[in-house]
């Protein structure tokens, strides 16, 4: 198990730099750069153009420089802790995402844990309980998430809280705590904010994992082995749990490849609404101002999600099929 750990530890490295230079080369395929975005800015403000200090800003952000050297640039960085320099907020992108990205991986991992724990226990007993009162009632709920965008279900909580509690509870803190140092009172205030967006963004990803496991544990328990089992007298509870949720559950772990970088980059417009200080809310601005230096380091950001996630999903899938470690 640990030699197969090893392979898959490898093999994510020359995935990332693969990732990385797709990321940046795809980053700079639309025509200008983040100068041309900016000069487009002024003229449209009725500005005047310095062409001269266009020139210097260009020699100070390396723009004049051909693109494998400012990737090559960037890439060496990142082994650093030099994320290069953000054009658009004009400073350093590690100090700009720095505080962000702790909050995100926070947000994202109890998304994910939410979306995981809820999605595996109702999926198991929506699974063993077919066409049930509780069974009905889930569908339905699963339905409800997959179908209600995450922005939409934030708006609600948000107005519930108020009109019920009289509080409100957009941001991971109140006024009061946001610049202030960490103390237990601001981690209580933490806790009060951050389950309205842990629910949000976990939803949509629980709904989805709910219906499928409850689909493959209700086509593993009509297979002839578990019929065979159950004439032999196995107790219902070990059967279940030893054999076809076993194997139900296999598809169900191949999703955390997706899930963690979904969690991410889906959230952008609940992190908007609910005001949340995560890097989803920058990354689509940098993408639009061609800020390359932020966006490639936000890519970079996710595509580390990715590859965690999958490595977790394939740790998860050879502990379930030990078949899959003889590859």
């Amino acid at each position: 198990m640990l030699r197969f750990i090893g392979r898959r530890i490898l093999a994510a490295i020359p995935t990332l730099f693969a990732i990385a230079v797709i990321s940046f080369i795809i980053i700079e395929l639309p025509p200008g750069d983040y100068l041309t975005t900016y000069v487009a800015n002024l003229r449209g403000s009725g500005e005047p153009i310095d062409e001269a200090e266009l020139e210097i800003l260009r020699q100070r952000y390396g723009l004049d420089k051909p693109l494998l050297v400012r990737f090559f640039k960037w890439f060496t960085g990142l082994f650093k802790g030099d994320f290069g320099y953000s054009f658009m907020w004009e400073k350093p992108v590690a100090d700009l995402i720095g505080p962000k990205i702790w909050y995100t991986v926070l947000i994202s991992v109890l998304s994910t844990v939410f979306a995981w724990v809820t999605g595996f226990l109702i999926g198991v007993y929506s699974g063993t309980h077919q066409y049930s009162i509780g069974d009905y009632t889930f569908t339905v709920l699963g339905y409800i998430g997959l179908a209600t965008p995450n922005f939409l279900l934030a708006l609600i909580l948000l107005w519930f809280a108020f009109t019920t509690f009289g509080v409100t509870l957009g941001g991971l803190f109140s006024p009061e705590y946001v610049n202030a140092p960490w103390s237990w009172e601001k981690f209580v205030d933490l806790l009060k904010h951050i389950w309205i967006p842990v629910i949000v963004i976990g939803t949509g990803s629980m709904a989805g994992l709910i219906r499928t496991l409850r689909a493959n544990l209700l086509d593993e328990l009509e297979k002839p082995y578990v019929t065979a089992a159950r004439a032999r007298g196995v107790p219902e509870k070990e059967l279940v749990w030893k054999y076809p949720l076993r194997v139900a559950v296999i598809p169900f772990a191949s999703t955390a490849g997706w899930a963690l970088p979904g969690i991410v980059s889906g959230a952008v417009v609940t992190g908007i609404v609910l005001n949340l200080p995560t890097v989803g809310t920058i990354l689509l601005d940098a993408l639009m101002s061609q800020d390359m230096y932020l966006a490639g380091s936000l890519v970079m950001f996710l595509s580390i999600f990715t590859v965690i996630g999958t490595v977790i999903s394939d740790i998860l899938l050879a502990w379930l099929d030990p078949r899959i470690r003889l590859e």
